[in-house]
């Protein structure tokens, strides 16, 4: 039998020649098979590396909530810092005045929150349970239940309610977990704004050639419209708190400047402060003027959150962290099914401040004579 210069013989080459190999069953496919293979492909590999960047952050869930705090209030006490540096206050006693005027900020508001409620606490419990009767009247005569299927919907609601309620071990892991959270969110916020800046000049001078320009550009770019968008939620805050302060005054519901305080405190927590502080106003109407009132504050408070929730803030944020309104609802929905009220919390800041630099990397690439933005 004849052999070819390699040795082989022809029976073997032409059956190897002949024999499908990966490239060319993959050739053979059809081109929307190989794009759905593709895409598939890729989906899965997103998929793994966002369950295992969920999975560091939920291990690391104090310090990533520490560092998110800490970039959101130095960002917002950024313009503190630069007047008193202005005023040639140096860098570290500049940095510790503004942590004590924020510190300040705080206790001062619960002090007079405090002062302002405490006086009223005994009244108020003699009008809360009278609003309680009033309301169970209420109920059992407009609505088709009797007492006692209210009675035992009221058990049956504090049975599931201490049943779902933490154990005294976990509660206490989770106080500390947030008391050190934020006894590290204060010390690196002081090390931030007392150095933030040379560092990241530091970080510029590692640099050569063009990347030393675009980062730099970048970074600006993202430090403002973080501390625009710190900014836009302190103005979302201060419009709920006014909004519900005044309806509140015009119903005649008690304590109407501590819930508003309480209110605009509520707007720096996503979703739950807002809630919360809302709850406690129907609350304390109900036990002060009856079920009428609180229903009118319930109409009241609703009624200014989705004003301000789907008309002012995504003008506002608009305006401060340059997205379409439609986009800062689609990413705020996503980020709190996604990682619930902390999502809410960081995905606008994230969209934000990623698109800007993304933007600004590309105007500086672009061969284009137009400044950057």
């Amino acid at each position: 039998m004849a052999e070819d210069d390699a040795g082989r013989t022809p029976e073997v080459t032409a059956e190897r020649t002949s024999a499908p190999g990966p490239r060319q069953a993959w050739a053979g496919l059809p081109w929307p098979v190989r794009t759905a293979v593709t895409w598939s492909a890729c989906l899965v590999v997103v998929i793994a590396g966002s369950w295992l960047l969920g999975k560091i952050a939920v291990l690391l869930a104090p310090l990533a909530i520490a560092l998110a705090g800490t970039l959101f209030l130095t960002a917002l006490l950024d313009p503190v810092l630069l007047l008193l540096r202005r005023l040639r206050v140096p860098a570290a006693p500049a940095a510790l005045l503004t942590i004590l005027l924020l510190l300040g900020v705080l206790v001062g508001v619960g002090v007079l929150v405090w002062n302002l409620t405490a006086s009223q606490f005994g009244e108020l419990s003699q009008q809360l349970d009278q609003g309680l009767a009033r309301s169970r009247d209420f109920v059992t005569s407009t609505l088709p239940i009797t007492d006692a299927q209210l009675d035992r919907l009221i058990q049956q609601t504090r049975d599931g309610l201490s049943g779902s309620a933490p154990d005294p071990v976990g509660g206490a892991r989770t106080a500390a977990e947030v008391a050190g959270s934020v006894l590290l969110a204060l010390v690196l916020l002081f090390f931030l704004l007392k150095d933030g800046r040379s560092k990241w000049r530091w970080v510029l001078r590692r640099m050569t050639g063009p990347n030393r320009a675009i980062t730099a550009a970048a970074g600006r770019v993202g430090w403002r419209t973080l501390g625009s968008y710190s900014r836009g939620t302190m103005i979302i805050a201060a419009i709920d708190a006014l909004g519900i302060g005044l309806a509140l005054v015009l119903l005649g519901v008690p304590l109407a400047l501590p819930l508003a305080l309480i209110t605009f405190l509520g707007g720096f927590v996503p979703i739950i402060g807002a809630t919360v502080a809302g709850a406690v106003a129907v609350l304390v109407a109900l036990a002060a003027n009856g079920p009428t009132t609180a229903l009118l504050t319930l109409a009241a408070v609703i009624a200014v959150q989705q004003i301000e929730g789907n008309l002012l803030e995504p003008l506002i944020m608009k305006r401060q962290v340059q997205l379409h309104p439609a986009v800062i609802l689609v990413v705020v929905t996503a980020g709190t099914l996604i990682a619930g009220i902390a999502g809410a919390f960081v995905s606008v800041p994230i969209a934000a401040v990623t698109w800007r630099v993304i933007d600004t990397v590309q105007r500086h690439r672009e061969p284009s004579t137009a400044p950057p933005a």
